[in-house]
């Protein structure tokens, strides 16, 4: 973002709303207002907006060339990240600008001087740092911000640099002083909504609404149901009555004006800004001397921000603005049963304004298409917070589709650096813990040490052997990111999707990592787009039922008779890699399994839940692979073993595909796979017992003498 105040670029343009009720004052300079807003043309972007009179549909924002256009960016269905990625230097530090916390406070204190001396009514604005594509396009959503109680609306600034890749982001802005009523706003709002859906009806819209803004994304999404609307709450207002604002409202009636400065100071030290601004500071890891200047900088910007603030939020626009809160808490709550919108509501754990998860926990009660998402150590300000991101957020939900309908081949976006950092660093442990072997094979068939006999092109079949619980899924899918720059696109149970009702099963949450490095529900479909998008896809046949095996199951691969995968594969002419995985026995023992729970009342009746809630795979199979009864095995947890894995020569069926159309034909290469699977497994069951540093002592031992990064040797191949 350039600096305010230079006079180089402003880090927006406004859109002014051409139908907002306004009063007589500011009807009388509507043409110096327009004049005033045009001015914002610099640096080759023009202002989109239509002046009074002009239609919405010619909302269009320009960008300047050194922007990209749709046509350049990448093709997110692709599963091959960029070339270098693979390089630990790109993989720690990510190319995307960031906005730091004093750029917020100083573009909010730009837009509140810039709106009192216009005098203009609510408009939209795009902060430049989203202007990464041409938004003109028709595939690309348009994410409308809905700002809290205040009203400036450059609250998502700092997510602005990476929503601006995948989204056209317009936000809008409330000026301190205006009297826009809610239901002035939810028309502005509707009026833009409806405008740009028939601009680009196959597109949904996203409304991205925070606090005050949540109450109006709902009240918005009611009133039209038939409009592909998705919403994005960040602890929304709807629970106005029970926070920590409500006692002010009698209060703001007859508060002095001198007590506006501490009441603001008050409500920033709650928010969280303080503590925002020192871990900016902090993690820059920059000597004593410069960390305490960045925090001088960024205290006197927020005090500067806050006295502007104080200046024009006098008593009666704070009562204004608390009354118009009660008025947006009371529409929208009214109006719930009518929200048919997909729903994602974000949840801070310590708001100190709101019950926010409380709140978040009955509006996911009341509405039928809604997600939530918690995070325990985030403030209200949610978007502000250190560490939140809400593109890898919405990523993990499989919140982001470019349809009407979620497409989770299409609409997948593969994780840049930063994301597989984030999403990569609470599972970190598993690669001290197993320290996996990777062994492959080359086209010639020599059995090479590391990743370099897998293809780099696509379609690829990995078939596999699903160990207990599915624990190698993360070293697994780690390295071939970290090591080849390639996306598995695992084919999951429906159940790390939707559950059918709620009950005892894990939270959908617990999944969204598998999801943001490419699972997608197991259907035939699925896996036809993802060959038809020359991906690499992880398939266990065996299913839950081989994760969940019995006592004595160890290796052993739990198929069904007959072939599921092999004509899709030739059909796209697929490289198939089987591959198998042992070290699950050095991890733990198997102390009761399905078969001994399933003798205690108590257990059976509580696989029998579980089950219930999950959708039924395989129900019309035969024999031990359709048994799907989900359950959670008791397992003696071992001292860490190691974790071995072994790809076996590719197996061509491009050019077979009218020989594999045949069942005879096809089920033979079934079992050719399933051999080759369980000769993998017994390979390295075999050389395992002569690698030195099986046990994680002796790895531990090994690193400490050679560094703790260094690779540690394994057995002969």
């Amino acid at each position: 973002m350039a600096p305010i105040g230079t006079g180089a670029i402003l880090p927006f343009c406004f859109w002014p709303s051409p139908n907002i009720h306004s009063s007589s004052r500011r009807a009388k300079s509507k043409g110096g207002r327009q004049q005033q807003l045009l001015s914002c043309r610099q640096a080759g972007v023009v202002s989109p907006a239509a002046a009074q009179g002009q239609s919405s549909e010619q909302l269009l924002l320009h960008r300047n060339n050194n922007n990209k256009s749709t046509s350049q960016l990448p093709h997110y269905s692709t599963t091959k990240l960029p070339q270098g990625a693979e390089e630990e230097g790109v993989l720690l530090n990510d190319t995307t600008s960031t906005t730091t916390i004093v750029d917020y406070f100083q573009l909010s204190k730009e837009l509140v001087i810039r709106s009192k001396a216009d005098g203009g009514p609510p408009r939209w604005f795009s902060p430049l740092d989203c202007a990464s594509f041409d938004s003109s396009s028709a595939s690309t959503p348009l994410l409308l911000f809905l700002p809290g109680l205040v009203g400036v609306g450059s609250g998502i600034v700092l997510q602005c640099p990476k929503l601006g890749e995948i989204f056209d982001v317009w936000c809008l802005h409330i000026p301190i002083s205006d009297r826009s009523s809610f239901s002035d706003l939810v028309k502005l709002v509707e009026e833009t909504v409806r405008s740009e859906n028939s601009r680009r009806p196959q597109t949904p819209i996203y409304l991205v609404g925070e606090s005050f803004g949540g109450c109006l994304a709902l009240a918005i999404a009611s009133r039209n149901p038939d409009i592909d609307l998705l919403l994005v709450l960040a602890n929304p207002a709807t629970c106005f009555s029970k926070s920590q604002l409500h006692p002010l409202l009698p209060f703001s009636q007859v508060m002095p004006e001198q007590m506006n400065l501490s009441l603001l100071y008050l409500l920033s030290l709650a928010s969280g800004f303080p503590s925002r601004m020192t871990m900016d500071a902090l993690q820059k890891s920059l000597p004593l001397e410069q960390t305490v200047g960045e925090l001088t900088q960024a205290a006197g910007a927020l005090s500067s921000y806050i006295s502007v603030l104080a200046d024009l939020l006098g008593v009666e626009t704070l009562n204004w603005k608390l009354k118009m809160l009660k008025s947006a808490e009371a529409f929208s709550n009214s109006r719930l049963h009518a929200v048919k919108a997909r729903t994602l509501i974000l949840c801070s754990g310590r708001d100190p304004m709101f019950p926010s998860q409380e709140e978040g926990e009955r509006l996911r009660r009341l509405l039928p298409n809604c997600e939530i998402r918690t995070f325990s150590d985030k403030g209200h300000v949610l978007f502000l917070e250190d560490g939140f991101d809400l593109v890898t957020v919405i990523k993990g939900a499989s919140f982001y589709q470019r349809g009407r309908f979620l497409d989770y081949v299409s609409d997948y976006l593969p994780p840049k650096p930063s994301e597989f950092k984030q999403i990569y660093e609470p599972h970190r442990w598993t690669e001290v813990a197993c320290n996996p072997v990777m062994i492959s094979t080359l086209e010639d068939g020599k059995i090479v040490r590391g990743l370099s006999g897998i293809p780099s092109e696509g379609p690829v079949l990995y078939v596999g052997y699903h160990m207990l619980l599915g624990f190698e899924l993360t070293p697994l899918v780690a390295r071939f990111w970290m090591e080849r720059n390639i996306v598995l696109r695992g084919i999951a149970h429906p159940l790390t999707f939707m559950k059918l009702k709620d009950g005892k099963l894990p939270d959908l949450s617990t999944f969204d990592a598998f999801r943001a490095m490419g699972a997608v529900p197991a259907s035939a479909t699925n896996l036809y787009k993802l060959f038809s998008s020359k991906s690499h896809v992880l398939l266990y046949p065996g299913g839950m039922r081989e994760a969940l095996h019995r006592k004595g199951e160890e290796h052993k691969l739990i198929w069904p008779e007959q072939s599921e995968f092999v004509r899709m594969a030739a059909r796209f002419g697929a490289k198939i890699i089987p591959f198998g995985a042992v070290g699950e026995d050095d991890f733990g023992q198997l102390l009761f399994d399905y078969d001994d729970l399933m003798k205690i009342p108590y257990f059976k009746a509580f696989i029998q839940e579980l089950t219930d809630e999950a959708v039924k795979l395989r129900s019309e199979l035969q024999g031990e692979v359709a048994n799907q009864d989900i359950h959670l095995p008791v397992i003696l947890p071992k001292l860490p073993g190691r974790l071995y894995f072994f790809f076996g020569k590719p197996i061509e069926t491009e050019g077979r595909k009218q020989e594999l159309k045949r069942r005879d034909e096809a089920h033979k290469l079934y079992i050719q796979v399933k051999s080759e699977v369980e000769s993998c497994i017994a390979y390295l069951k075999e050389k395992r017992e002569n690698d030195p540093y099986r046990n994680i002592l002796a790895r531990l031992t090994y690193q400490a003498m050679n560094g703790f990064d260094s690779e540690v040797p394994t057995f002969d191949l």
